[in-house]
């Protein structure tokens, strides 16, 4: 892509040809503030899924309390003793 300093060159040539050099430091400085409000916005997503992540695994961790107590060998045979 930008392989030489000639083709880095010719991009900020044509850049001080269209924007001028007053608008340059300007649309510079807006470009940096935007890469920086992207990257900051990535590491908190990044952050916000790794607590999620986290909170999910310490709720597989607690162990469940029995609400209703399962179904015993004796109450299922003396329905099928009353058939």
């Amino acid at each position: 892509m930008l392989n030489s300093p000639v083709d880095i060159a010719l991009i900020f040539g044509a850049a001080l040809l269209l924007f001028g050099p007053k608008k340059l430091p300007e649309i510079g400085k807006a470009l940096g503030q935007g890469i920086g409000n992207f990257k900051r916005s990535m590491m908190e997503a990044k952050d916000e899924v790794a607590h999620a992540l986290k909170t999910d695994e310490s709720t597989k961790n607690v162990p469940a309390s029995p609400t209703s107590e399962p179904e015993t060998q004796a109450s299922a045979g003396t329905s099928d003793a009353n058939r």
